[in-house]
């Protein structure tokens, strides 16, 4: 709305809706309310202990005022193409339940602010699978705070490794070739060679897509480094 991008005829405020909100393990699974915001998932110990590496991300969303006003629910519902959330959902292989079904994490995201989520469908909670060892790095803008490149690596063990790119592209994906390489070696070295091809990369004026192809290769060696210590 602030970008006049959409004028709907009427707003309905969730927020009071308790059911929307809290935090709670289940199975091998962190599950968050729609309606919880970016500085309790920064803040809870039941985040903090499955999914450290989700609280850090979280910590640096935005500013003060944007962590404790946003939602991950419309964070992910609006989609902004350089918004944290899509890289962990991706990594962490999270499943987004409406009031209508459950969506896998590779479905979710379409393009450019848009979702697999249908007209009247809400996001209700949102769940991410518990990693061996996990970490998120981004590039930010100085102003904005939002991520020129952000990857979020996630090892669940067995080989089984998920890397998710925000702010590189219309929308977050996954980045293949770094996944089998990890998957083989998680360590630094094994994607500090990769050369992303910048093919289908943004292009604005805060990065050519050559840079944000660049970034991505240096923002996922630092994610297996900080995910190491």
């Amino acid at each position: 709305m602030k970008l006049r991008l959409t004028s709907p005829s009427d707003l309905i405020d969730l927020g009071t809706i308790k059911d929307l909100s809290g935090i709670k393990l289940s199975g091998n699974a962190v599950e968050i309310g729609a309606m919880t915001r970016h500085a309790e998932v920064a803040a809870s110990p039941e985040v903090k202990k499955a999914i450290p590496s989700l609280a850090a991300m979280a910590a640096l969303i935005g500013d003060r005022q944007v962590r404790h006003m946003g939602t991950i629910g419309g964070s992910l519902a609006n989609s902004d193409p350089a918004a944290d959330y899509p890289a962990a959902v991706l990594a962490l292989n999270a499943t987004v339940t409406t009031n209508r079904r459950k969506i896998e994490a590779d479905k979710y995201f379409k393009g450019l602010y848009e979702t697999a989520l249908e007209p009247g469908e809400l996001i209700t909670a949102v769940a991410f699978q518990i990693p061996k060892r996990g970490a998120y790095m981004k590039f930010r803008n100085p102003a904005s705070r939002f991520a020129l490149v952000g990857v979020y690596v996630a090892d669940f063990g067995s080989g089984n490794v998920r890397v998710g790119i925000t702010g590189a592209g219309a929308s977050a994906f996954r980045q293949s070739e770094m996944e089998k390489a990890l998957s083989s070696k998680f360590a630094p070295e094994a994607v500090a060679s990769i050369k992303v091809k910048p093919d289908g990369l943004n292009n604005d004026l805060h990065a050519s897509p050559e840079y944000r192809a660049h970034l991505i290769t240096i923002m996922a060696k630092r994610a297996v480094e900080q995910a190491l210590k």
